[in-house]
């Protein structure tokens, strides 16, 4: 019985991918992602169901569009297999079992692959266009907010106050960063980084997010040295404004990957017990 809701749960985490590939390159052009039907970016040709399928109907069309032919890239598919991944590891991490199921348990299974949704797509779109998207971080706080109205109403959760710290913090940056530090600081990544950083400790806690920062920094300083070795950033003469934009390290991108990685596995231990 549990490995055919580990199925289901993996199966929800493939459709969640596919959303996601569609969310990273609709929401930096401003585009409907709920209500305006899925196309092909190439031949603008609207996709049926057999074409919407996760994995199943990349396998099936070879990577290619049915209606152009074009290729497909790889990451969708990529994507899809490892959010159905990420969605049974946390899953398993909690120890989820249709026997021994609470409500708590599936409260935090919820919201847990609901914040999991918001660091895939604000890793994406930062990877892909060098910022943390604002209205993708307000979906994350909205739900930890929810989740923290359960703590407190439903699961009486004595360290409620804490939470509640965090969203005051959360609220302040916002305030400061629309009203004052956008209009005098030009670039905004590092406060957006610092939103994001809230949004981790307010759900996985200060250990685990002191965790992903310290791993962000370990990946980010070894890229950089294999970087400096090969001479991939002397390859090519380009003007200052080229090298600047592919010299953007996408911090946010970093943060969100390796909090998905160490909630799973401080979960495991901590369940376990």
């Amino acid at each position: 019985m549990d490995i055919f809701l580990y199925s289901v749960i993996f199966i929800i985490g493939t459709l969640f991918g596919s959303f996601f590939t569609l969310a990273v390159y609709r929401i930096p052009l401003r585009k409907n992602i709920t209500h305006e039907h899925s196309f092909c970016p190439n031949c603008n040709h609207k996709l049926s169901f057999l074409d919407l399928i996760p994995i199943l109907s990349y396998i099936f069309l070879g990577g290619k569009c049915r209606y152009c032919k074009q290729k497909i890239r790889p990451r969708y598919l990529l994507l899809e297999i490892l959010s159905g991944i990420a969605f049974v590891l946390f899953a398993i991490s909690i120890k989820l079992s249709i026997f021994s199921c609470t409500l708590d348990l599936v409260a935090y299974l919820v919201f847990g692959l609901l914040y999991f949704a918001s660091l895939f797509i604000i890793a994406g779109i930062d990877k892909e266009k060098g910022y943390i998207e604002k209205s993708v971080l307000l979906f994350g706080y909205i739900i930890e907010t929810i989740y923290i109205i359960y703590l407190y109403i439903v699961a009486k959760d004595p360290s409620i106050y804490r939470y509640v710290i965090y969203l005051i913090i959360i609220a302040i940056l916002l305030v400061l960063d629309t009203a004052i530090l956008r209009k005098k600081i030009k670039n905004s990544y590092p406060i957006e980084v610092l939103l994001l950083c809230m949004l981790l400790v307010t759900f996985s806690g200060e250990a685990v997010t002191i965790l992903s920062i310290t791993f962000t920094m370990i990946i980010i300083a070894i890229k950089e040295i294999i970087q400096k070795i090969v001479g991939l950033k002397h390859k090519k003469a380009t003007d200052n404004n080229d090298v600047n934009s592919k010299s953007v390290i996408p911090i946010g991108y970093y943060l969100c990957i390796t909090n998905i990685i160490c909630l799973i596995i401080t979960n495991y231990y901590i369940f376990a017990k």
